[in-house]
């Protein structure tokens, strides 16, 4: 089976191959409502799609954040029925700044059952570059991000040359780097300045606790403020209308 776009579809087995989540996890996941029900196919076999994968990614994210389920239900519940693979990359993309940094060790094996697909050693170039792989001491073994090895596998089928992903990387880490560091300026002032936290351990514990409650929010309000700009800067050069294709 195909999606509407043309693009194959994934058994469940495949789906948890991709992801790394378990079969029994993503079960777990659909009779919760986190994750919208498959294509029925032939002999009553479930099919999945890029909106899936995008969906589980971000679950994924969020949990690695510290959200528990219930909260990550009212994030979801909080986003359009109708959002894109591509609006959600934009939430992973965003939520991943809040994951703290880790790096698993994978092989390279375990790398190309990830990617669905056999990987070139202009692939795994790619994939260092973007900071989603490092070599180790081990020619088939990597240090992953798992974060940027989600977004890095989909950028290698992105039409943009190796020096434009880069340059594009350097563009939002710096401006992202930028906004975050705005945003902990005016959260200190106006949170932990007035609070008198200096040396209160009870407040200090109040208010990593109003941050923690306060990041999805303010990553889904980075989220609408980008798609809203990016748009407004796609429609001044594309074709009248051709940025809602």
């Amino acid at each position: 089976m195909t999606t509407e776009t043309g693009e194959p579809t994934l058994t469940i087995d495949e789906l948890a191959a991709r992801t790394g989540v378990t079969v029994r996890t993503i079960r777990f996941y659909s009779t919760r409502g986190l994750l919208p029900p498959p294509a029925i196919g032939p002999r009553r076999v479930g099919h999945y799609g890029p909106a899936h994968l995008s969906r589980l990614a971000l679950i994924e994210d969020l949990q690695h954040q510290g959200l528990t389920l219930a909260a990550i239900e009212r994030y979801l519940e909080r986003l359009p029925a109708d959002l894109s693979d591509q609006d959600l990359a934009l939430h992973r993309a965003l939520v991943a700044a809040w994951v703290p940094d880790a790096a698993d060790e994978t092989s390279r094996v375990e790398l190309e059952r990830r990617a669905g697909r056999p990987l070139t050693g202009q692939d795994v170039a790619r994939l260092t570059a973007m900071g989603a792989l490092a070599a180790t001491a081990e020619p088939d073994a990597f240090l992953v991000d798992p974060a940027m090895l989600r977004l890095g596998l989909q950028l290698l089928d992105v039409p943009i040359s190796h020096e434009g992903i880069l340059a594009a990387r350097a563009i939002l880490m710096e401006h992202a780097r930028s906004a975050a560091a705005e945003l902990s300026r005016l959260f200190k002032d106006e949170v932990w300045e007035n609070a008198g936290a200096a040396g209160d351990p009870g407040e200090v514990e109040r208010i990593k606790s109003l941050s923690a409650h306060m990041q999805p929010l303010v990553v889904q309000a980075l989220v609408a403020t980008f798609q809203r700009s990016l748009r407004d800067e796609l429609r001044s050069w594309l074709p009248a209308g051709a940025d809602k294709e």
